[in-house]
Parts: structure tokens; C-alpha cells; sequence
């Protein structure tokens, strides 16, 4: 049995395994309140060595999507407490992403029907996600945001220590911030979103200052060893770019080095697309540099891989120790023994993309497994 399938310790957390199912937004949380369909949905997928939920918002204003969760109501608290004991009487670990989008929003979305809020007024020319009125879904574009104001953000920091107290409560393993795909941290990092003028804007070190605060919110509360982080370097999603981001990323996982973090997470390419995926005139960011600057600064976290990973590359990846953890997404969609389908190399179900988003039973928890197939 390779190193991939076998038990590994991240922080306080013992997995079972190297494997990692990916958070994967399904938007079938109505009210923001996980609900039976989600107990199944999770339950099903705990052969992995660690669930990472679907990203959760951590107040209403985080909110970006039609039917994803929260941790901001006791109803949502007492769903995700149902999913966490399921994942657990089966065995598995969870941990919950805990997300802002910002300016990745849409005014029916937000508290009395307000702006998004982000690190600048300018609208993303990306989407969301509503519920119409019939009870289908579409994505449409999102809100004109406003930018915070400088004594909004302790506020916000404060938002994110508050929902990593109520998920550990609500018996997640661990948090994992969300600070990639052009949310909200992100949208505060990258020099081609953020153009603030206050000590959150212009330097590389005022843009990672939110980010930064966050997580040591976050540890102070819970513990760094169930604190993790989500990081994208290039990914285009929701219009973000930033101008020098080897330079950017170096400088955020050096100051994270002296948490001990249970893992960082670190989305490799474009989200879904390509693994070699350039922002303008950037070269080609260099992964391995960044791991090697995040250790010689003193990080000892475990190292998390994403994006496009097959069985023969998470192999290698996990035994060459290029990474400690790899996460799989749309395959753990279709396939909820995906752990024991790459162990033995077997054949793997292929996803309905037309149930991704929204829906009910249906291309969410009615996949089969070897089991059922046999």
C-alpha cells in the first residue's frame, strides 16, 4: 500500500489517509441550513482522509450563492452538528471553509437587500447564483460593490473568529480560511482589485495585513493546529490578478510560517483549468519556491496540493513528498468510495454536470459504489 493511501497526522488532526475531497459548492443548503440530503451527501464521502465542506459563509453578508450553507444561525449550527456526527460515526475527519466572498455577491443576497462589500467599489465582471421564483436556478451577474471603510474590518476579523468558535462547537475537526478564488481576503490581496489608499491597500504587506489578522483571530480562538488556510496564486476567478504574485504569495506563506497551521491548501493553476495558467506578462509561478521560502521561514504545516490530480500524479506528488495531502474535487462528486477506487485502481464514475449546481437527490447523492455495483 503506497504512501498515499496510508494514516498521516496534520496539526492535532490523525487522517486515515493522504486524501482530501476538495470543498465543492452544490447549493442545496435552502436558508443557508444543511439538511438530510447534506448528512447523506457527506456521510457517503468519509472514506476520504479529510472532508473540507463546501465553502460556508460566516455571516450573512459573506453570502455570495443561492442555497449555500452558514455558520452564522443556530438552525445552520444544529445541520453542520448532524453532518459532522455522521462523518464521524463513519470514521472520517472534517473540516469546515469558512468564506466572505466580498464583491462576489448579489444585492437579493445580502442583508436588506445592501451592496457586497470588498476592498474596492469596483464591480467584478463575474457571477452568482440565484434562486428564481420558480425554484430554478441561474447565475447572473454580480452587484456593484462598496468598498469597506477602515472601521468596518476589525469588525469582519471578529465575524471570522466567531464562526471558527461555533464550527468547533459544532464538532468540525478544524477550519479551513478561505483566501483564494477571488473572495474576499483574495479580492483584498491582489493590487488589481485591491486600490485602497489606508493601510490595507498599496504594499504588498498593508493588502496581506487582512489576511493576516484573520488567521491570528482565528488561532487565538481555536488553536493554530485547526486552523488552515486556502490559497490561489494565479487563478483568474472572479476577476482577480494581481501584478507580481510569486512576490505577493512568497510574502504570505513566509508570515504564515510562524503559525503552526495544520495545513495550507494551495490551488495550483487555474481553478478547474490549467495547471500552468499565467496572469498577463507573469512567468510561470514556481510552486516548488514557494513551499521551499514557506519552510526556510520556519513553516512545518502540512502542504496540500490542488487542481487536476489523477491517481498516478497524487501518487508521486504524496511519495516524492512534493506534497503531503492531495484534493480531489469533481471526482468526488461521482464517486463517493473515490478513496477505494484509487487504491485499487479501478474505474471512476463520470460527474453529471448538470446537477453540480442546485437540484436535489439526483447527481448528489445517488452515484454508485463498487459496492452497489457489484
Amino acid at each position: 500500500m503506497g504512501k498515499l493511501f496510508q494514516p498521516t497526522q496534520i496539526g492535532d488532526i490523525a487522517l486515515k489517509n493522504h486524501i482530501v475531497m476538495a470543498p465543492l459548492t452544490r447549493n442545496r443548503s435552502p436558508g443557508a441550513i444543511p439538511n438530510d440530503l447534506n448528512v447523506e451527501y457527506y456521510r457517503q464521502r468519509a472514506t476520504a482522509g479529510l472532508i473540507i465542506t463546501e465553502a460556508t459563509a460566516i455571516t450573512h453578508q459573506g453570502q455570495g450563492y443561492a442555497n449555500v450553507p452558514g455558520l452564522y444561525s443556530k438552525e445552520a449550527l444544529d445541520g453542520w452538528k448532524r453532518v459532522t456526527d455522521a462523518v464521524h460515526a463513519e470514521g472520517g475527519k472534517i473540516v469546515v471553509q469558512m468564506w466572505h466572498v466580498g464583491r462576489i455577491s448579489h444585492t437579493e443576497l445580502q442583508p436588506n437587500g445592501g451592496k457586497p462589500v470588498s476592498s474596492t467599489n469596483r464591480i467584478a465582471k463575474a457571477k452568482t447564483y440565484l434562486v428564481n421564483p420558480d425554484g430554478t436556478g441561474a447565475f447572473t451577474d454580480t452587484s456593484e460593490p462598496r468598498a469597506l471603510e477602515t472601521f468596518e474590518i476589525p469588525g469582519i476579523v471578529e465575524d471570522y473568529r466567531k464562526a471558527a468558535r461555533a464550527a468547533i462547537d459544532a464538532g468540525f475537526d478544524g477550519v479551513e480560511i478561505h483566501g483564494a478564488n477571488g473572495y474576499l481576503l483574495d479580492q483584498f490581496m491582489r493590487d488589481g482589485v485591491n486600490d485602497r489608499t489606508d493601510e490595507y491597500g498599496g504594499s504588498i504587506e498593508n493588502r496581506a495585513r487582512f489576511t493576516f489578522q484573520v488567521v491570528e483571530a482565528v488561532t487565538r480562538e481555536i488553536g493554530a493546529r485547526r486552523t488552515a488556510i486556502r490559497i490561489s496564486p494565479v487563478t483568474p476567478s472572479g476577476e482577480s490578478y494581481d501584478s507580481n504574485p510569486q512576490a505577493l504569495f512568497t510574502h504570505v506563506v513566509e508570515g504564515l510560517a510562524k503559525y503552526d497551521l495544520a495545513y495550507i491548501h494551495i490551488v495550483e493553476g487555474q481553478t478547474g483549468g490549467e495547471r500552468d495558467y499565467r496572469q498577463g506578462d507573469n512567468p510561470s509561478f514556481d510552486y516548488k519556491a514557494l513551499r521551499a521560502a514557506y519552510e526556510k521561514a520556519g513553516g512545518k504545516a502540512a502542504w496540500m496540493v490542488n487542481n487536476g490530480y489523477n491517481r498516478d500524479m497524487a501518487i508521486e506528488a504524496v511519495e516524492s513528498g512534493c506534497a503531503d495531502l492531495v484534493a480531489f474535487g469533481k471526482p468526488f462528486i461521482s464517486n463517493p468510495d473515490l478513496v477505494e477506487r484509487l487504491e485499487k485502481n479501478l474505474a471512476l464514475n463520470t460527474p453529471d454536470q448538470s446537477t453540480f449546481y442546485g437540484g436535489n437527490a439526483k447527481g448528489y447523492v445517488d452515484y454508485p459504489t463498487l459496492e452497489k455495483v457489484a
